[in-house]
């Protein structure tokens, strides 16, 4: 199968600096990558880069390179952003449920779209729900505010939202960084079933979480790509000596 995501000799400013130099990458289909690498290395950024959330900064933008995802080249100025979005989903570091009901939050993707009918909406959310392994916990409270959940709730039920619009890629920028080890490991174990269905994207600052979770693993250093591979071999026998000493604790 095609690569999902490819990036080719990209390089990326910021107004008055450059955040990636020269990145060739393939993202293969139905796998979990995980970019990891100290602060300010570059991996939100290529993140970012894949459905064009870096246009919310002025002035910020791929000035070199090729990027494609599902084949399409997304730095073409006339491509549908929101069309984009819908197909690449994204999972933030922070939860940032609506202040509105579990349900509602859950619909709000396919009322975007013009999805009226209510047989549709209601079989939409609860399959969300479902998949992301939260519809036990929230059944009979649907319509309650989402603001009442706990924070691991909170993720999966963003991840939910996300899913509910039918996404072909899943974008996820330290998704467990604000919860507690018992929430990680049901956002963990639900990100080992979603590849069953979807291309997901990782970054992370723990690297035993990319261990537990990655198929691949790319290791960013001063916005380079330093290496990319099986995320055993890279974290046992990596091939570069920068890589190297990140995983050994001696670097970043």
């Amino acid at each position: 199968m095609p690569p999902a995501i490819t990036m080719t000799h990209v390089d990326f400013h910021y107004p008055g600096k450059q955040a990636l130099y020269d990145v060739t990458f393939d993202i293969a289909p139905q796998e979990i990558t995980a970019l990891i690498g100290p602060s300010g290395c570059g991996k939100s950024t290529v993140l970012r880069c894949f459905n064009r959330m870096n246009d919310l900064v002025p002035g910020a933008g791929v000035t070199k390179g090729d990027i494609r995802v599902l084949g399409l080249d997304i730095t073409d100025p006339a491509l549908d952003v929101i069309d984009l979005r819908r197909r690449v989903g994204m999972v933030f570091q922070k939860s940032n449920p609506f202040p509105q009901s579990i349900y509602d939050n859950v619909a709000y993707g396919l009322r975007l779209k013009g999805e009226r009918r209510k047989a549709v909406i209601n079989e939409a959310v609860e399959q969300s729900l479902r998949s992301s392994a939260l519809w036990d916990e929230v059944k009979d409270r649907l319509h309650a505010s989402a603001l009442g959940l706990s924070g691991g709730q909170m993720q999966r039920l963003c991840i939910a939202r996300c899913i509910a619009v039918q996404p072909e890629i899943l974008l996820m920028d330290e998704p467990c960084s604000a919860l507690d080890p018992i929430a990680t490991a049901k956002v963990e174990q639900l990100i080992s079933e979603l590849k069953e269905r979807y291309t997901i994207v990782i970054v992370t600052h723990n690297m035993e979480q990319a261990k537990r979770v990655a198929d691949k693993t790319a290791y960013f250093l001063l916005g380079r790509l330093i290496e990319l591979g099986e995320t055993m071999e890279l974290f046992t026998q990596p091939k570069r000596r920068e890589t190297e000493r990140y995983v050994r604790g001696a670097a970043g």
